[in-house]
């Protein structure tokens, strides 16, 4: 949802007819956000698309319950102590920490996915830590790398192709709330700001090629944590032309421009993407503060409000020892947290950061699953003493 795009065949104004060449009825297709009050794109099938049929095909990753609630303390989970749990990402999805708002998990995809998802839960935003491969929608094609960041919107028909014989890590972030721009990074029409930590040229969306049979026919649509698998008489993928500002696009994470000030700046300056009760931020390396007497190590900080999630990717994580990439830190709500010991002091005259990492800050507590409890540095909290 950065800008209007159109593509393939179109009529010159909305709802009104459009034909193919040997004079068939095209159907149109509205998706929508907010109702009818937000954006939205507007698609044209060869064939209705709400023609499908219910089956009792089975598809899905397991959608976590409420764990019994435990004792306030900073959690660390390893989540490459999963990575035999491979499968495709509609079935392998290893959900690690959760509220209303959001579901945070790992995924070790290995395999195209047998089916379609439509995902009418939430927006999903995909962090490629490991890995490449292609997102095909009915939009058309978008091929992604490590260290993309990859943007579904809630309700887009879609299945992901990883490249194969290569290894992959991903984090996947499905918000309830819906995803969008940090709405500080953009003026009052809605264009992003010159002084943006990205700009329009950042974001890679679909290509577009028109009409696909892939000879699958099965979608699955994900509402209220189940999953139903509705199959179609011929493909899904029948589009012939779609415009509007609802669809998936590509963001390296390389390419966010960091802020560097005279003193350490707060995470809101590192704000990518924003969703209903959380802000998600990318830290990249970059040169650190530069007033003389700078202590560029993040501060103790004791926050009331949020939750901080943290997703080490590369580089030298200066403020913490014993993580590593794949590593998630879940500092709650209640209590302070801060740089492991020496970490402050020894931060003093340092120019530049090679840390990679996506943090997540929450309003509403996470609950952690029974697998990411399963994958949990036990002594984490008591190593800042």
């Amino acid at each position: 949802m950065i800008e209007r795009r159109a593509e393939g065949l179109l009529p010159p104004k909305h709802h009104t007819t459009l034909r193919d060449e040997h004079g068939a009825l095209m159907h149109e297709e509205c998706i929508t956000r907010d109702g009818f009050d937000g954006p939205y794109t507007i698609v044209y099938h060869q064939r209705a698309p709400h023609t499908a049929t219910p089956t009792d095909a089975k598809y899905g990753w397991p959608t976590p319950a409420l764990p019994p609630q435990r004792p306030l303390r900073r959690r660390h989970y390893k989540s490459t102590g999963l990575s035999d749990r491979q499968g495709s990402v509609l079935c392998s999805r290893n959900v690690m920490l959760f509220n209303d708002d959001v579901s945070v998990s790992t995924l070790f995809p290995n395999k195209h996915c047998p089916a379609y998802l439509a995902n009418g839960d939430g927006d999903d935003l995909f962090f490629i830590l490991k890995g490449s491969g292609l997102l095909r929608t009915i939009l058309g094609d978008l091929p992604f790398n490590a260290g993309d960041y990859v943007v579904i919107p809630r309700g887009i028909i879609h299945r992901f192709l990883p490249d194969k014989g290569i290894d992959q890590h991903w984090l996947a972030i499905e918000c309830s709330g819906g995803l969008h721009l940090p709405k500080q990074w953009r003026n009052e029409h809605g264009q992003l700001r010159m002084d943006a930590p990205f700009c329009h040229r950042d974001f890679r969306s679909p290509s577009f090629t028109g009409p696909l049979d892939e000879d699958m026919r099965d979608v699955v649509v994900k509402r209220q944590g189940r999953f139903d698998t509705f199959r179609y008489d011929d493909s899904p993928l029948d589009l012939v032309g779609w415009d509007g500002s609802v669809y998936p696009f590509v963001f390296p994470i390389r390419a966010f421009q960091a802020r560097v000030g005279m003193v350490h700046l707060p995470p809101s300056w590192h704000g990518t993407f924003a969703t209903r009760g959380a802000l998600i931020c990318s830290f990249v390396p970059r040169p650190l503060d530069f007033h003389p007497q700078a202590i560029p190590c993040p501060y103790p900080h004791s926050s009331v409000d949020c939750d901080e999630l943290l997703f080490y990717c590369d580089g030298n994580f200066s403020s913490r020892r014993g993580v590593s990439a794949g590593s998630i830190s879940h500092h709650p709500a209640g209590i302070p947290h801060g740089p492991h010991p020496g970490a402050y002091e020894g931060s003093i005259g340092g120019k530049h950061t090679t840390e990679l990492a996506v943090m997540i800050d929450t309003t509403k507590p996470l609950q952690a699953t029974a697998t990411a409890i399963g994958v949990e540095d036990g002594a984490y909290h008591n190593s800042f003493k």
